[in-house]
């Protein structure tokens, strides 16, 4: 164990405001009263040097016995007087530590109810009231988080059940009907290995929301030549760009290479690339373009779709939001693509948005060209 892990925090040397104002008022206290009792001594000793005082009046002896241990009943004065503020200022302060324990406990379970403390604690009460809205929305973005998650793995369960029932379906009458033709047992066959093919991507699914909740990502940086990392995962789509009856358009700047997590990089380009396809109009185009701004490299891809509202644009890249919620997980993801895009794409210190004008959807990605964090 490191030294270092031995040693205590630092104290604080300063104390707060309030405790200040209390402690400088507890010593003004004190000081005033010992000023006063002697005051008041030396005007009772004015006061009586202006009479002809009798040794043999009951008041003379009296006084003359106070002069005599004006020491002892002067300091039984002041302790007495000392004890009194002590308690009246440490009252003070363990009223404002009830009440701040009373609004920690409030913390605990937040409600719509704001702190209210004392006057003096006026910022502390600003202070805890904006932890206790912080926790509010938390709680609020945890819980809508959680509802979207069950209620995309409702619809997959949904989903698993259609294709799985046709696999069974379709392979059990491969088994019951022998005679069946070659042309018509090459259908059956086919079919069932496409909607085999659709289950293991709804498994896979589940497994994506499992790690993207359970893992940390990090990244292993080296320098990467953007540009052909660009065109080797755009063309692997070029067949299901085929089949969708999209084109793939690219203007992409010649070795632009920046420090980078490639395996990483390529996953946001593949989401975004699916996502541009899964959402674009038939017969029209997906365009990619790559460029250099000053100490940056901008990606954006812009494809054709229906115009998106700048409510929806603000959640795009939330856990388990999707743009169409009636859409069935045959025609989408879980919703994480875009938010994984958005944790790796900030991972590399870099930046990502999204752009509706009119029928065309923009996604910029913006990624620095020079090192800037080691994994």
């Amino acid at each position: 164990m490191s030294k270092r892990s031995l040693t205590w925090p630092p104290r604080r040397r300063r104390h707060s405001q309030i405790s200040q104002q209390i402690l400088a008022r507890y010593i003004l206290s004190v000081l005033g009263m010992i000023a006063g009792l002697v005051l008041a001594c030396f005007l009772g000793w004015v006061i009586c040097r202006l009479f002809i005082w009798q040794p043999y009046e009951p008041l003379y002896r009296l006084l003359k016995a106070m002069e005599e241990t004006i020491v002892f009943w002067g300091g039984g004065l002041v302790l007495l007087g000392t004890f009194f503020l002590t308690y009246r200022y440490i009252s003070k302060p363990l009223d404002y530590l009830d009440e701040v324990i009373e609004a920690a406990e409030q913390l605990a379970h937040p409600t719509d109810t704001p702190i209210h403390l004392s006057p003096p604690m006026e910022s502390i009460q600003d202070e805890l009231n904006v932890v206790r809205e912080e926790a509010l929305r938390s709680a609020l973005y945890a819980k809508e988080a959680e509802q979207r998650k069950n209620d995309m793995i409702v619809y997959l369960a949904h989903d698993l059940k259609t294709p799985l029932t046709s696999v069974i379906g379709y392979l059990s009458l491969l088994r019951d009907e022998p005679q069946i033709s070659p042309a018509l047992r090459e259908k059956y066959t086919g079919i069932a290995l496409d909607k085999a093919q659709r289950l293991e991507t709804l498994i896979n699914e589940f497994f994506e929301i499992t790690r993207f909740n359970l893992t940390q990502l990090s990244l292993d940086l080296e320098d990467v030549n953007l540009t052909r990392l660009l065109e080797q995962v755009t063309f692997e789509f070029q067949p299901t760009l085929a089949e969708k009856r999209l084109k793939l358009e690219m203007n992409l700047e010649p070795e632009v290479v920046l420090p980078c997590d490639p395996d990483k990089l390529e996953r946001v380009f593949d989401n975004l690339l699916r996502n541009a396809m899964n959402y674009s109009n038939p017969n029209t185009a997906i365009t990619v373009t790559l460029t250099r701004a000053e100490e940056m490299a901008v990606i954006t891809m812009d494809n054709h779709s229906k115009f998106i509202p700048q409510e929806k644009l603000d959640r795009i890249f939330e856990q388990f939001f999707r743009l169409d919620s009636s859409r069935s997980s045959s025609s989408g993801g879980a919703g994480l693509g875009l938010a994984i895009a958005k944790e790796i794409v900030e991972l590399h210190s870099g930046t990502i948005r999204a752009e509706s004008t009119g029928d065309r959807i923009t996604f910029v990605v913006t990624l620095p060209l020079s090192r800037t964090q080691e994994s």
